[in-house]
Order: C-alpha cells, then structure tokens, then sequence
C-alpha cells in the first residue's frame, strides 16, 4: 500500500470523494504544509499554523495510481485560485500537493504540467515535501458519510461526490 497527501479546500470534499475510489483504502482528513506541532482544527483555521486541511490516501498501486489519484484532484477543486475555494478563503484552503518521495515529486509536477491545459488561468497549486501528516480530530473522520444532511454537505460537498462520479465513472467504487 502507498501514501498520498493532498489539500484542495475543506477535507471533507476531499474525504468525501477520494472514499468512493476504486483502490483507496483509507482516507485522513488532517493537517499539514505548516509549522505548529500538534494543530487543532482552531488553530488551523485562524491562519496562524501554516497548515493546510489535507486527506491523506492509502491506497492500493495495484488499482489505482498515484497520475490517478492527482487526475481525480485537479477536477475537484479549483487549482487555480490561490488560498480558496468557493466560499472558504484563508490559507488552510490553498491547493497542495505534499509528496512522499521523489517519485511522486517528479509525477506531481508532471501531472500539474498536463493539467495546466484544462485551466485558462495558471495553477497555483503547492507541491512540497510532506514533512509530518497530523490528522484532525475525530469528528471531522468520514464526516460527509456521517452527516449527509448538513448544510455545508449538502451545498459543497454532495456536488464535488456528483462531479466525481460523473466525470470518473471507471473509478467509482
């Protein structure tokens, strides 16, 4: 199995669609890119931290690919906004890609590359080492599975699920 470590916006977007992929295993929605030890979702949003909200993937190389992976992500978010999506603004929302080694540092710019073509604008998506993944706190864990009904599910999250299952049929579980 194999790691992927990846922020674009709220993780529960993220969460949400990177669970109903064929050949993910797991997925952790937590903290990284930043500089404070043991961040809380407080503190993360307050900006202070340097962290992003990020998920991190296991998932089975076997069937799913790390290109995959990333393919999925550059069409549930937008990549091309610095510090935001849609109405969540602040740097813990900012595009990052944080790789595990340099085989995926080499495909993280290489698949950014590809992408470019789909955007009018440039993307700003970070791709840095991954220097520690702290997962967020429990209630934030499969939070669109547990609370399909919520406003902010129902408004974002539920969309970028549709999105994913319509443009990457193969790839849904």
């Amino acid at each position: 199995m194999e790691k992927a470590t990846l922020g674009g916006g709220c993780f529960w977007c993220l969460e949400a669609v990177y669970e109903n992929a064929k050949g993910v295993l797991d997925v952790v929605s937590g903290y990284a890119g930043g500089t404070t030890p043991n961040p809380d979702y407080r503190s993360v949003c307050s900006g202070a931290t340097g962290h992003a909200e990020v998920v991190q993937i296991t998932y089975d190389p076997e069937v799913v690919s790390y290109d995959d992976l990333l393919d999925i992500f550059w069409d549930i978010h937008d990549p091309t906004t610095p510090n935001r999506q849609g109405a969540d603004v602040g740097t813990q929302y900012r595009s990052i890609i944080l790789y595990h080694d340099e085989a995926q540092k080499k495909a993280a710019y290489a698949s950014k590359e590809r992408a470019q073509a789909r955007f009018s604008a440039p993307i700003v998506t970070e791709i840095v080492p991954l220097e520690k993944f702290w997962p967020a706190e429990e209630y934030h864990q499969d939070y669109f599975r547990k609370n399909p009904y919520q406003g902010y599910c129902q408004a974002v999250v539920a969309p970028k699920v549709e999105k994913f299952k319509a443009k990457h049929k193969g790839w849904v579980k």
